[in-house]
C-alpha cells in the first residue's frame, strides 16, 4: 500500500472508490488502522466499505503510532492527529473533503473541523468515544504502562513489544509506541535509551491532553459551537462510547443531525444509506 511522509512520519494509506473525497479516521483506539473499518465489531456488521466507495473516494490511513505508520516519542495531542490527516489531504492535492471518524477517530475529526473549517464539507461521527468510564479506563491504561516502565525499565518495554507485538489497547504495558517498536528496529533501539523521567512526563502530558474530560474529547465546546459545518452523529452505547458523549456533540454542534437509533437498529441496510444521504446533501 502507498505511504506518505507527513512531518517526518510515514503514513500508510489506501484509497477506494470514486466521487467526492471522504477522509476517514479509523476506529480501534490505539490500533486505528485501515482494516478496522472492515474487521472491528460494529464496523464488520455494517460493512461501510461495501457501500461508501460507490459514492465517495474513501481515503483511509493508519493513524500515527498505529499499524504500518510510523511515530515519534512526543506529547501527542489531538492536534498531532489533525496534522497527519491534513498532511495526507495535502499530499493528495485535496483542498476540501468530507471527514468521518469512528470510535476514537471522532475526536480528531472534531478537532480538524475546528482547526481547518474551510477544508471540511461535513463530518460524520460514528460511535464517538467518551464518558466518565472511558476517561478513567484511558488513564488506567497509561498508569499500567508507566507502572511497568517504573518496575522493569524501558528496555523491558522494547522486549515486550518486539516479542508480543500487541498494540497499547490490547496490552497497556507496551505503551503508545508499541506498534512502532515492533516494526522499526532503529526506533526500538532509540526508545530504550531515553531518559525514563522525561519519558514519564511525556506520557503523562499525552494522557492529560487526550483524555481531559468526562465527555467526548477532541475540541473545546466553545469552539464546536462556532462551527458552521453539517455533522451527522451516530451514537454508541457502551463503556467506551457513552451515549452521553454523542448527545454532548449534538448539543455543541449547531448543524448536527443526531440519528436517534438504538445500536440494534444500526444495521447494514440502515446505516450506510443514512450516512451517504447525509454526505450527499453537503458539497465539497
Amino acid at each position: 500500500m502507498p505511504s506518505a511522509d507527513i512531518g517526518g512520519i510515514a503514513t500508510r494509506y489506501e484509497t477506494a472508490g470514486s466521487g467526492p473525497p471522504l477522509l476517514m479516521y479509523a476506529p480501534g483506539g490505539f490500533n486505528a488502522v485501515v482494516e478496522g473499518w472492515s474487521t472491528l465489531g460494529s464496523y464488520a456488521k455494517i460493512k461501510l466499505l461495501d457501500h461508501l466507495p460507490k459514492a465517495f473516494t474513501c481515503i483511509m490511513f493508519d493513524r500515527r503510532e498505529c499499524g504500518q505508520s510510523g511515530g515519534r516519542v512526543e506529547r501527542v495531542t489531538w492536534a498531532h492527529y489533525v496534522a497527519q490527516g491534513k498532511g495526507l489531504l495535502d499530499h493528495l492535492g485535496i483542498a476540501r473533503a468530507h471527514l468521518m471518524g469512528g470510535c476514537m477517530g471522532c475526536s480528531p475529526v472534531a478537532a480538524f473541523a475546528v482547526t481547518h473549517p474551510k477544508m471540511v464539507a461535513g463530518i460524520v461521527l460514528y460511535w464517538p468515544v467518551g464518558g466518565a468510564k472511558y476517561r478513567m479506563s484511558s488513564h488506567r491504561r497509561f498508569a499500567e504502562h508507566l507502572g511497568f516502565v517504573a518496575s522493569e525499565g524501558l528496555d523491558a518495554v522494547v522486549a515486550l513489544a518486539r516479542r508480543e507485538g500487541k498494540p497499547f489497547g490490547a496490552d497497556p504495558r507496551g505503551g503508545p509506541w508499541a506498534s512502532v517498536i515492533k516494526r522499526d528496529a532503529a526506533f526500538a533501539a532509540a526508545f530504550g535509551k531515553q531518559n525514563p523521567d522525561e519519558y514519564k512526563r511525556i506520557c503523562e502530558g499525552m494522557r492529560d491532553a487526550l483524555f481531559d474530560r468526562d465527555t467526548a474529547p477532541g475540541a473545546a465546546p466553545e469552539a464546536l459551537m462556532r462551527l458552521d459545518i453539517p455533522a451527522c452523529i451516530v451514537p454508541g452505547h457502551d463503556e467506551a462510547h457513552a451515549t452521553s458523549a454523542a448527545r454532548y456533540l449534538e448539543e455543541c454542534l449547531p448543524r448536527a443531525e443526531y440519528w436517534d437509533a438504538p445500536v440494534a437498529q444500526q444495521t447494514e441496510d440502515a446505516t450506510s444509506p443514512r450516512i451517504i444521504e447525509f454526505l450527499q446533501k453537503t458539497k465539497t
